[in-house]
């Protein structure tokens, strides 16, 4: 995409199902789940530039023992930074013991890292400073190690405040206001109570160490999470480690957020992508199942496996967005989604350009939407050939016409480059404009100048900043008539609190082109009034029941709002004509069937804190006030 926004963070968990020295064994190593972890994680780079951490655990280990060991690193190479560590160590362990190379046994008591249960966390940061103390896995520790606790995630949570008043309720006195905190204090407390229950069943016929093995045994993750998560309101997908082995990863009821899995006799894996465990793997995608929404995925202490109930599931509405743009285009499924909007595209696109493909040049700005690009193209070539087939009836016998028509082809060309090198912080804010407006490069004398149309497909259009400040500028020094970029996705009008940190309306061009609409039409006073409706709503159950931002979106038409974002995004100087298309929310249900999530283009939240934050961000805007909406 042009507009750099944050993504998603990521989750890998690995829980190892036989004794180390069977991988030893079998893969002529004991280190096979860290190799796989670092395959997971590597695989999902994509969902976390910003830092990374790993958290392992060693079941039943003898006391004194280390059973739980944590690195995380905000360095560059996050990942590689965490594995060179734990490499280091094994290399300097076995350079001062080398005859204990091959005793397993040993070198899982010696090494932190060589447990049976591997959490890994990528993080992609949506607010708050990027150290190391805000990376996951976060910790619970305790003396009693069916009391400690280690939670990862991929979550933000639209009701930080009530959580955290609901901790201080309990009792509590937590660190910090924050959704990882409480979200790790309140599973951490039912864990704590559901140990004392057992603890208390327990004692009259038993002794403090066989209660230890008992609560092991016997410990109800399942209520612990129902328990936990009843007043949740987000997007998520968390993973957890008990100290004791036991582990499970939970997902919220509407399936915002994504969790795949898979299990065999040798291991239970989890990631948020399915293509991280088929290359890590090497398993068929038919054997990747996903995490039901509402449910966790339960492995006990010995191993053992199911999916329960935490919470009655809802209406399925995984986020559509993530499919467009956050997750990795080789998942089989996702390619074809991605296909499928470009190719959507192409009646728009054809009306844009007057059917001219003689005098149209097709591209896409790298690298995310190429394969919606190919989908496009896909589009283009069905219309030609529908075409060929009425001029070929028209040309009868004309050889040379014949000709003209069977050799006629599309014309496409890699437009767009961008140069990663270019480093906009080497200048001042007076003149960084200008180094912006070329971090992105062009090819020359490919386009007929004051002639040709040039058609560029983008992911998605979120603030408009790059479009304005260089892609146009750019494409306009090519000479072009007119220049069309085209967004897969709908037009982005509405905030996002599941994931990612999208929670300004002002940053949103679509939202910029809706109070401009207003202004042009003298239709300002319906700002106001829906301000008002919004002020008299807050903290009633309304405010949490109605977006009342979708009345000033129904005062124009969708064409309207898109006319408006290309005046926009079109600086002075320009000398092309500008258009802007963007694909259709129904056309996106078309291309994403089994992903309806699309609060970021419709303002329909699935939770009742998405429908509050979309309220308050908007009364921020009016008020002016740079405060985050949740």
């Amino acid at each position: 995409m042009s507009d750099a926004i944050k993504h998603e963070c990521g989750i890998a968990l690995i829980r190892l199902r036989k004794p180390l020295d069977y991988y030893a064994q079998k893969y002529g190593t004991p280190m096979y789940a860290l190799h796989k972890m670092y395959l997971l994680m590597e695989k999902q780079h994509n969902r976390g530039q910003d830092g990374a951490g790993l958290a392992s655990i060693k079941i039943d280990t003898k006391p004194g023992t280390e059973y739980i060991a944590r690195y995380r690193s905000v360095k560059t190479k996050a990942i590689d930074a965490i594995f060179g560590k734990i490499s280091e160590k094994y290399g300097k362990l076995l350079r001062k013991n080398p005859e204990a190379a091959k005793d397993v046994d040993w070198l899982r008591d010696n090494l932190p890292f060589l447990g049976d249960v591997y959490l890994g966390h990528l993080r992609y940061g949506t607010h708050g400073e990027n150290s190391v103390d805000n990376c996951h896995p976060m910790l619970r520790e305790n003396n009693w190690r069916n009391r400690s606790l280690a939670v990862a995630g991929n979550f933000n949570m639209t009701n930080v405040d009530e959580l955290f008043n609901v901790l201080t309720n309990l009792g509590q006195h937590p660190k910090q206001k924050i959704d990882t905190v409480t979200v790790l204090e309140k599973i951490g407390h039912f864990l704590d109570e559901e140990n004392q229950r057992l603890f208390d069943y327990y004692k009259p016929d038993h002794n403090n160490e066989e209660i230890t093995h008992l609560i092991e045994e016997n410990l109800d993750l399942q209520r612990v999470l129902r328990r936990a998560c009843k007043d949740f309101d987000g997007g998520y997908a968390m993973a957890g480690m008990t100290g004791y082995g036991a582990s499970f990863v939970v997902r919220d009821p509407s399936g915002i957020r994504p969790a795949y899995y898979y299990v065999d006799d040798e291991v239970v894996v989890v990631a948020s992508e399915k293509p991280a465990i088929k290359t890590a793997f090497g398993v068929d995608y038919s054997q990747i199942k996903e995490i039901t929404p509402g449910h966790a995925l339960i492995i006990n202490k010995n191993g053992t496996t199911s999916e329960r109930e935490v919470l009655p599931a809802l209406e399925k509405k995984s986020c559509s967005f993530e499919r467009i743009y956050f997750s990795r285009g080789n998942d089989p499924e996702i390619y074809q989604e991605r296909k499928a909007l470009g190719k959507l595209l192409c009646p728009q696109i054809l009306k844009a350009i007057n059917h001219d493909l003689e005098n149209t040049v097709f591209s896409y700005i790298p690298n995310t939407a190429e394969t919606s690009y190919y989908g496009m193209m896909d589009g283009i070539e069905d219309y030609l050939r529908s075409y060929r087939k009425q001029a070929i009836t028209e040309a009868g016998n004309d050889p040379e016409k014949l000709e003209t028509i069977l050799s006629f082809k599309p014309r496409v060309e890699k437009l767009v480059i961008k140069d990663a090198k270019l480093r906009t912080f080497i200048t001042d804010n007076d003149h960084r404009d200008d180094l912006v407006a070329h971090v992105y490069d062009t090819t020359y004398e490919v386009v007929k100048k004051g002639v040709d149309t040039v058609v560029v497909i983008d992911d998605s259009i979120v603030r408009g900043t790059t479009l304005e400040k260089s892609i146009i500028k750019m494409l306009d020094r090519l000479g072009p008539k007119k220049i069309i970029i085209v967004s897969c996705a709908p037009q982005i009008r509405y905030p996002d609190c599941y994931g990612i940190d999208m929670s300004k309306m002002k940053e949103f061009v679509a939202f910029r082109a809706l109070m401009g609409l207003l202004k042009d039409n003298n239709k300002e006073n319906l700002a106001e009034e829906v301000y008002e409706q919004c002020r008299q709503a807050a903290g009633t159950s309304a405010f949490k029941e109605k977006n009342f931002v979708q009345a000033l979106y129904e005062a124009f038409s969708y064409e309207e709002v898109s006319a408006k974002v290309a005046e926009i995004v079109t600086a002075k100087g320009i000398q092309a004509e500008v258009e802007v298309i963007f694909q259709t929310v129904d056309s996106l249900h078309e291309a994403c069937p089994n992903h309806l999530g699309d609060w970021y283009f419709t303002g329909n939240y699935p939770t009742p804190g998405g429908t509050k934050v979309v309220n308050r961000a908007f009364m921020n805007y009016m008020e002016k006030s740079e405060a985050r909406a949740y």
